[in-house]
C-alpha cells in the first residue's frame, strides 16, 4: 500500500494536485492524506505601530480591535480551510479513490509537512501556489521550502494533468541519477510508459557507458528505453525535449554532482522545472 500525502491550497493547482494523486491511485493500491496548512500570516493582522501620539486609552482600544479581528480571521481561515479540504476529498472520491483522510493544521508549513510525511511514501504539491496568477513564471515558494526539507520522493503537480504515457529521465551519470534509474525501473506506478534517458553533456566514451548501464537496468525491468546525450546545458536540453518529443512527465534526483545539483540553489534545476509544462518527479 501507497501512502501518499498531498498539499492543499486555494490555487487552481489543487484540482490538479488531486488529479495527479488519482493518476497514481490508478496504478497502485493507496492511501491518501490531504493536508491543509494555516500559515501564520494567513491569521494575524498586520502590525500596527502604537508609538505616535495616541491616549493610553485609544491604544488599548485599538490592540482590542485588532485582536478581535485577529480571532475572525482565524475562524474564516479554518472554515475556508475545511472547505477546501472537503473540495479535494470529494474530487479523489468521484475518481474513485476511496481511502481518503483530510488534516487541517495551523502553523508553519515545513515542520507540519516534516510531521505527516512520517508515513507517507509520496508527497503531491503544485508547482506553484496561490499567488500563481500574480507571479507568473515563478516557481511557489512553498514548493521551494518542501523540496528542500522533505525526505520523501515529490511530485511536483504541473497546472492542469494529463494522462501520462511518455516518462523522461534526466540522468548525468550520478549517484542520485542511478539511484532515480533504479527506482523508476522498480516503480509500479511508471510501469509500462514509454520512457528516455537524457544527459546533457560531451559525447564521450565515458558518458556513453554511464547511458548504457542505466538502460540495462531499465531493460531487466521490461522497459524499452531510448538514449540521448546531448551537448548544452542541462535545463534547455531537457527542457527542449519535453516540448518537441511531447513527453508527460521527467523524472530526476534530488541532488546530484553535477549542474542538477543546482535543484533550488542555483539556477539551473529552478529554470528546467519551471519552463517544463509537465509533472516532476523528485527521487531520493
Amino acid at each position: 500500500m501507497t501512502k501518499i500525502l498531498g498539499l492543499i491550497d486555494g490555487s487552481p493547482y489543487a484540482q490538479s494536485v488531486c488529479d495527479h494523486i488519482a493518476w497514481i491511485a490508478g496504478k497502485a493500491d493507496v492511501t491518501v492524506e490531504l493536508l491543509h496548512v494555516i500559515g501564520r500570516r494567513d491569521l494575524a493582522s498586520e502590525p500596527v505601530n502604537l508609538s505616535g501620539n495616541i491616549g493610553l486609552g485609544a491604544r488599548t482600544a485599538l490592540l482590542e480591535e485588532l485582536a478581535e479581528l485577529d480571532a475572525q480571521k482565524a475562524k474564516v481561515a479554518h472554515k475556508r480551510g475545511r472547505l477546501l479540504l472537503d473540495e479535494a476529498k470529494a474530487r479523489l472520491n468521484e475518481a474513485g479513490v476511496a481511502n481518503v483522510e483530510t488534516k487541517l493544521r495551523n502553523g508553519d508549513l515545513i515542520d507540519t509537512v516534516l510531521e505527516f510525511e512520517a508515513n507517507a511514501d509520496i508527497i503531491v504539491i503544485g508547482k506553484r501556489g496561490e499567488g500563481a496568477d500574480f507571479a507568473k513564471g515563478h516557481l511557489g515558494s512553498n514548493l521551494e521550502r518542501v523540496v528542500r526539507s522533505t525526505s520523501k520522493a515529490i511530485v511536483i503537480a504541473s497546472r492542469a494533468f494529463k494522462p501520462v504515457a511518455k516518462l523522461l529521465i534526466a540522468y548525468d551519470g550520478g549517484t542520485m541519477a542511478m539511484k532515480t534509474v533504479d527506482q523508476v525501473s522498480r516503480s509500479p506506478i511508471l510501469d509500462g510508459l514509454g520512457t528516455k534517458l537524457v544527459m546533457a553533456g560531451a559525447d564521450t566514451s565515458e558518458n556513453r557507458k554511464k547511458l548504457d548501464d542505466a538502460a540495462i537496468i531499465l531493460k531487466a525491468a521490461g522497459y524499452a528505453p531510448e538514449v540521448a546525450l546531448v551537448q548544452g546545458a542541462a535545463d534547455k536540453v531537457i527542457s527542449d525535449m519535453v516540448e518537441k518529443e511531447g513527453f508527460d512527465l521527467l523524472a530526476m534526483g534530488a541532488y546530484s554532482h553535477s549542474r542538477l545539483r543546482s535543484l533550488f540553489i542555483g539556477s539551473t534545476t529552478t529554470e528546467m522545472i519551471r519552463s517544463c509544462k509537465v509533472p516532476v518527479v523528485i527521487f531520493r
